[in-house]
């Protein structure tokens, strides 16, 4: 596979966030996405919090030239997006004909779990919507719309032990990316999805940025906060609701619990190359969790990217120095570690991490390709270390069951090579 970067000054990426808002509402759609998605455009302040005025569709994880220009490379059999496409049909998940299993009921964490039948259908219902919005086949369509209103039809309860919070962020954000590509499709019937969306898993997403299950506020880790603040932007997108869309962005700036910006990122360093470097919260636990935050953190940049909000750049680009971090380590390469302390439980008794974890290192994830063809194609800066980790390690990106049948290999929905190349 081609492998393209640019040498840019790394150094001098201190500037201000790009302003997209007003490209984004006067554009619209297509012409805006392509008008953004290989220029860095004019540098400007922070942009508003509030979210727009009038919410893009598509827009959460895939925007309108998204769509198109993966459609039109791989009509054209051109790599690397025909390669991301061979991995998307190769997927079981991705056939016309997956016959879904919903459940009134899912579990997860305690007796009785059965969230795995929630998350395969997820990875169908994602997978089967890519394919009819990139290759047009209308089975795999009718097949995403199957498994959206039959889980809508029936689920009216998540829970289990405080596992179920996870289940509630990551099954909420990915499934809304279905439904959202799957808008305005005959038959789908998308008041009843935005309802289950709403009733079931708001109110988890919710209760668990607001009162951390009654634990110390430092007690769970950044994943679980960011997984539910994805996925009360993605049900604020699906349904217009620009309070559940401010909700998940204020958090994000300012949040109280381990996965807003500055908490998530608790220290910063400049290696002997001068790369700027962020030291992930989750760094002293594992690395594959370290890298499932860098998806779920990536889901919600990419999502309040769509809806014209810059966060990829929020904080001096504080997510791209984790990246980096988090790539030069699993690539092999040392990274400096500062004592990560935090308080536990519901008494908040210390615990510390006073060296980084090498356990899961080198992790394959697919969560790459969102990160450097943002921060490499579109903003033209040097991602040395994001870089390498996806050209070496991780592409072309596959989806759902390309990395193992347990929830890690589903914590993520993939498929970014023949989405986000440019």
């Amino acid at each position: 596979m081609s492998r393209k970067s640019f040498d840019s000054p790394h150094r001098a990426t201190e500037q201000g966030e790009l302003s997209r808002r007003g490209l984004l509402r006067t554009a619209g759609g297509l012409t805006a996405a392509l008008a953004l998605g290989g220029s860095a455009a004019a540098l400007a302040g922070p942009t508003a919090s509030a979210a727009p005025s009038t919410f893009t569709h598509p827009g959460m994880l895939h925007n309108a030239g998204d769509i198109n220009r993966a459609k039109v490379k791989v009509a054209a059999k051109t790599d690397p997006w025909l390669s991301g496409w061979n991995k998307l049909t190769a997927n079981s998940h991705s056939q016309a004909g997956w016959t879904p299993n919903p459940q009134a009921t899912v579990i997860r964490g305690g007796t009785g779990e059965n969230y795995g039948i929630l998350y395969n259908d997820i990875a169908a219902a994602y997978q089967n919507a890519l394919r009819w919005v990139v290759g047009g086949t209308a089975a795999n369509g009718d097949t995403a719309v199957k498994i959206l209103n039959a889980w809508s039809a029936t689920l009216t309860t998540l829970t289990g032990n405080a596992d179920r919070f996870l289940a509630a962020g990551i099954y909420g954000w990915e499934f809304c990316q279905a439904a959202e590509l799957m808008r305005g499709y005959a038959g789908f019937d998308l008041s009843a999805f935005q309802k289950m969306m709403v009733n079931v898993f708001y109110p988890l997403n919710n209760s668990f940025l607001t009162n951390h299950n009654d634990a110390c506020i430092t007690n769970y880790w950044a994943n679980w906060d960011l997984c539910n603040m994805a996925s009360i932007m993605a049900i604020g997108i699906l349904t217009d609701n620009a309070a559940k869309y401010d909700q998940a962005v204020t958090y994000f700036k300012s949040g109280a619990g381990n996965g807003s910006i500055a908490h998530a990122v608790p220290y910063l360093y400049t290696d002997s190359d001068g790369y700027a470097l962020g030291q992930w919260q989750e760094s002293g636990r594992d690395q594959g969790h370290t890298v499932m935050g860098m998806g779920q953190m990536g889901a919600l940049c990419e999502m309040a990217w769509n809806q014209g909000d810059d966060l990829y750049s929020y904080d001096s680009r504080r997510f791209m120095k984790a990246a980096q971090y988090v790539a030069k380590y699993n690539i092999g390469q040392d990274v400096p570690y500062t004592t990560y302390t935090w308080g536990t439980g519901q008494s908040c008794a210390q615990s510390s991490q006073t060296v980084i974890s090498s356990g899961s290192r080198g992790q394959v994830r697919p969560v790459w390709a969102m990160l450097h063809f943002h921060y490499n194609r579109r903003l033209y800066l040097d991602d040395k270390y994001i870089s390498a980790m996806y050209y070496d390690l991780v592409a072309p990106e596959g989806g759902g069951g390309d990395y193992g049948s347990t929830s890690g290999g589903y914590d993520q929905l993939g498929f970014g090579t023949l989405m986000y190349a440019k």
